[in-house]
């Protein structure tokens, strides 16, 4: 069930979001506002919990797009306005999607699909943030769980882990690549500190496979490049020049 907060200075516009979030399963209504700073107020307390909020762009005093850039750690958020030219806005700060007004049903339900998507993802990192948490980490290997099985990963084995949506592919010696459900912050969480790096968002490789780089991008088997963003790169050139011979 995820709680929803419906946000617009229309009133019979609040009045059909409201009505969509009570006739769709699984929704529920704990909030809905006229003011976008009323809405603010709501949000900044630690007393109210929040999972989706419905917010009309263009409103008064407060935009639905700043009110959003001004929460720390916002809900999901799906965007409401009659105007087409703020939907690039609308992402930028994280909508998980942006309907058109006058608002059909059909097209509500498809951003709610989106949203319980989003959901599900958020619901697994926090399991897998507690998972995480109660691990005791052995500096040789550890388990988990891939398609039905749960298999035994040694750290000397792994050369890289790619991140691929909400999955992680780790890539082996020897043998094929392991896909997981996790998400590649979680497993830094689990590696050796000493001995993996995170090169990239997407990236996490082992230190000791590395044998070579070519324009800050990490080769392996002679035809996979693993890119060094600028947000890695320092860290990376760190490693490299306390093992620079020259």
């Amino acid at each position: 069930m995820m709680k929803c907060i419906a946000i617009d200075d229309e009133p019979l516009a609040l009045k059909q979001i409201c009505a969509y979030i009570s006739k769709t399963q699984d929704l529920e209504l704990v909030a809905s506002f006229e003011s976008s700073v009323e809405a603010q107020k709501y949000l900044q307390s630690d007393k109210n919990e929040v999972d989706l909020m419905f917010v009309d762009v263009n409103m008064p005093d407060l935009s639905g797009i700043d009110l959003v850039k001004s929460l720390i750690n916002p809900p999901i958020v799906i965007f409401t306005t009659a105007y087409t030219e703020y939907a690039v806005d609308g992402f930028k700060v994280g909508a998980i999607d942006y309907i058109l007004k006058p608002i059909a049903y059909e097209d509500f339900k498809k951003g709610v699909e989106k949203a319980f998507e989003s959901f599900g993802h958020k619901e697994e990192e926090r399991q897998q943030q507690a998972r995480s948490s109660k691990y005791v980490p052995n500096n040789r290997y550890f388990f988990l769980k891939s398609e039905y099985k749960i298999i035994r990963i040694n750290f000397q084995d792994i050369k890289y882990i790619e991140s691929v949506r909400e999955y992680v592919r780790f890539h082996l010696e020897n043998s094929r690549p392991i896909m997981s459900l996790l998400t590649i912050k979680a497993v830094e969480n689990y590696l050796p500190k000493d001995r993996f790096m995170r090169v990239h968002r997407s990236y996490i490789v082992n230190l000791d496979k590395v044998n070579e780089i070519e324009r800050f991008r990490i080769v392996f088997d002679g035809d996979t490049f693993i890119p060094i963003s600028e947000q890695y790169k320092e860290k990376f050139q760190d490693f490299l020049d306390r093992n620079f011979a020259l």
